[in-house]
């Protein structure tokens, strides 16, 4: 299989940006690119094998470098976790989502954005309740319907931060690739 040099460029630029982009601080909470970035390949890579490396490879190297600056106490955040690993599940889930996609359909763009962010809300969210993870009050959460509700509510800040996020860089990367795709096939026209 032949890969085109700026289709090439392009993926390592994209994977690049919203990893160091992850780092940024002031960012509200769950603003970054991966969801979007997770839905614009499942729609646009036609080898879906290698849809799914675009949003974990971004994952994958931002954590490395959260781990890094972790390790040298300069950032609180650690990049590897417990638990990580379903996170990644869920992102290669999320890629799912863009199967369903056509690149220049914005109703499905702008379903697929509210879908992946909303999934992606709910089931981590999920996992964090049922694996015990902690609230606000560094208590775990309770097993019950109450603590599940708490889970969820002490979330929304994240969900909307990833709902804005998703649904911008979705724009920003099914747009930019219309345009793309638009001037390249101009291009070769005028050539």
């Amino acid at each position: 299989m032949k890969i085109e040099r700026s289709i090439l460029v392009s993926f390592v630029l994209l994977v690049l940006i919203a990893s160091f982009y992850r780092l940024l601080p002031g960012r509200p909470l769950g603003f970054a690119p991966q969801i979007a970035m997770a839905l614009f390949s499942g729609s646009i890579i036609k080898n879906k094998r290698y849809s799914f490396l675009l949003p974990i490879l971004s994952m994958l190297l931002s954590d490395v470098l959260y781990e890094i600056l972790f390790q040298y106490k300069i950032s609180p955040i650690a990049g590897f976790y417990s638990g990580q690993v379903l996170n990644y599940v869920l992102f290669a889930s999320v890629t799912l989502i863009g199967f369903l996609i056509q690149k220049n359909n914005w109703f499905q763009i702008l379903a697929g954005g509210l879908s992946g962010a909303s999934f992606y809300f709910l089931t981590s969210n999920f996992l964090v309740w049922i694996s015990g993870g902690l609230g606000l009050n560094n208590l775990p959460y309770a097993k019950t319907w109450d603590g599940l509700v708490s889970c969820y509510t002490a979330a929304i800040p994240f969900y909307l931060g990833s709902l804005y996020a998703t649904l911008i860089f979705s724009v920003i990367l099914f747009g930019g690739f219309r345009l793309f795709s638009k001037y390249s096939v101009q291009s070769k026209v005028t050539a």
